[in-house]
């Protein structure tokens, strides 16, 4: 299993350094693969605070040009220098706040993996397409659209993320998430072999109370946590149920 917590835009520094001290003091022996993406801000703060831990740490986007005139913008070797050893593309935050197209986010894709930085790849419907019956074809769409035909080096995990259930409260149903990460899976095999293996994540709600349910769904490899990561005993109560899935 893989978990992994998006801050997001959330908290000041000594709210982060606090926060990252306290996944550290509470990660249990044999957790599964951990990670945070804080804010950009808190990167370095929180580097401090983990770079001894087996907690990871990742940025929640980043910039697909090597550097130049993109103000406010991060690189993916910025990234790295400071510590990051993933990032966050394509989320749907991301490509509605932002308009990111599948082929700004492909060359993030590319990014990440020209700097040995593993991506999280989110993908996911919105509820009118699910409505329309479309959910599967939206999604894969995007990853036919946004993955790359070779990888070089670094890794993609994918992040199936219902748009109609981040934030929302909402949670798809334990069917629904089978079906999905069961055809991702398959497109995965059938059309990117090379990383067929790899992590499926879901995303929407995961919270500690709803996590034994979500992890016992196939292909589900682990979660990708929003506003419960923001709570240590939340997210690691979600750690809790990854290690009795």
């Amino acid at each position: 299993m893989f978990i992994a917590g998006n801050w997001k835009m959330n908290g000041t520094v000594a709210q982060a350094r606090d926060l990252a001290q306290a996944l550290v003091n509470g990660l249990p022996d044999g957790a599964p693969a951990t990670a945070i993406f804080p804010p950009a801000i808190h990167l370095a703060a929180v580097h401090d605070i983990i770079k001894d831990s087996p907690i990871f740490m990742g940025g929640q986007d980043c910039s697909s040009a090597e550097n130049g005139a993109h103000t406010g913008d991060l690189s993916v070797a910025m990234l790295a220098d400071i510590g990051a050893r993933g990032v966050i593309v394509g989320h749907s935050e991301r490509r509605t706040d932002h308009g990111e197209s599948n082929e700004a986010i492909l060359g993030k894709v590319k990014a990440a993996q020209s700097a040995g930085l593993g991506a999280v790849l989110c993908v996911g419907e919105t509820l009118d397409e699910r409505q329309s019956g479309r959910a599967e074809t939206v999604v894969q769409s995007q990853l036919a659209a946004c993955l790359p035909t070779t990888f070089d080096s670094g890794s993609v995990v994918i992040a199936y993320e219902p748009v109609w259930a981040i934030g929302t409260g909402m949670v798809a149903t334990v069917q629904d998430i089978s079906a999905m990460h069961s055809m991702i899976r398959q497109w995965l095999q059938a059309h990117r072999p090379e990383i067929a293996d790899t992590f499926i994540l879901y995303g929407g709600s995961v919270k500690a109370a709803n996590a034994a349910d979500v992890f016992g769904a196939d292909e589900v490899g682990g979660a990708l946590v929003g506003g419960a990561s923001l709570k240590s005993d939340d997210f690691l109560g979600i750690i809790a149920a990854a290690m009795k899935a």
